[in-house]
């Protein structure tokens, strides 16, 4: 009889495991996800998550509640009788009476290498700061928040020019194989827990508004790894004139700009160096490759500076 499952998920990344779970046979007794949210240019439209989308596809139950803190939803949740709940970026904290409710208990998705990046923005974080590895684990999950025992990793590298969008796509592949390949050893009884390390413990906190700005005086490299870890969404971005008049461009790929040295004397940072949207930092330059005007669409640096006009020496800000 295979598990009777739980499904716990909200955004896109979620889909592949949930469905590759009921690819698997196995029975997926209620989906639970956010509710709807408001959506649409005029924000007035309720728009279902992607998780529900894929549920109604599948003819599964979906749940969508605002908590799980009341006695009445935790009532609910336990009268599904599951052997275990999958958690994948869900959203809602799970009380310790949902923890214990399934016969085995939850387990989560994670796209980290726990103890690195807690927390929920795990692919954001590792490309800002450079890492050059990460990966998805299969964790028990308990009331810490990402501290669980570690049951199933798969490393994954990080390309020197890969973006956040990048990462995202190619771990939710990654994690919807391992979740199936996790509930397969559970049936086996030979999936195995190991607590984490403690030492290496570092937070993925959520992207601030703040950190979108560009500041071109830091090192090339350190620019590069922002523009990339902050794309597709929210999406860096600085200011510029374009035909005298001010524009916020969102800076979606870039790619470090090769033989420049960092003791090489490229001017004011932010200028632009040449016809290829090369940009000066604080040591060393970034070349721009995708950018985005406001109200537009997504632009190699070749076409936006065919319409565009920039000349060397105009500056971002």
């Amino acid at each position: 009889m295979p598990l009777r499952v739980i499904f716990m998920g909200t955004p896109e990344f979620s889909v592949p495991t949930l469905r590759a779970l009921a690819e698997a046979g196995y029975q997926i007794a209620a989906v639970y996800t956010q509710p709807p949210r408001a959506a649409g240019r005029r924000g007035l439209e309720l728009t279902p998550s992607p998780v529900q989308r894929e549920a109604e596809r599948l003819g599964v139950e979906v749940r969508t509640p605002v908590s799980l803190k009341g006695e009445a939803e935790q009532a609910a949740l336990h009268a599904l009788e599951a052997d275990i709940a999958v958690v994948v970026a869900y959203g809602l904290l799970l009380p310790k009476a949902v923890l214990d409710a399934p016969r085995l208990g939850c387990i989560n998705g994670h796209a980290s290498l726990l103890p690195r990046w807690r927390g929920a923005a795990p692919i954001q974080r590792a490309i800002m700061a450079g890492d050059l590895e990460t990966g998805m684990m299969v964790m028990r999950m308990d009331e810490g928040l990402d501290t669980g025992p570690v049951g199933l990793v798969e490393k994954c590298g990080i390309e020197p020019d890969m973006t956040a969008g990048d990462l995202h796509d190619r771990l939710m592949s990654v994690g919807a194989a391992l979740m199936v390949e996790a509930l397969a050893r559970l049936e086996e009884n030979t999936l195995r827990f190991t607590a984490q390390a403690v030492d290496g413990v570092t937070y993925a906190r959520k992207i601030d508004k703040s950190e979108t700005h560009v500041d071109w005086t830091r090192p090339a490299a350190e620019v590069h790894n922002t523009i990339r870890g902050l794309s597709p969404f929210p999406g860096a971005w600085s200011g510029i004139d374009i035909g005298g008049r001010p524009e916020r461009l969102k800076l979606l790929r870039s790619t470090l700009s090769e033989g420049l040295s960092l003791s090489d004397d490229l001017g004011e940072s932010g200028g632009i160096l040449d016809d290829r949207l090369t940009v000066a930092c604080g040591t060393g330059a970034v070349r721009l490759v995708e950018v985005q005007r406001a109200g537009g669409r997504p632009a190699a640096a070749s076409e936006f500076l065919r319409g565009a006009k920039i000349e060397k020496g105009t500056k971002f800000s």
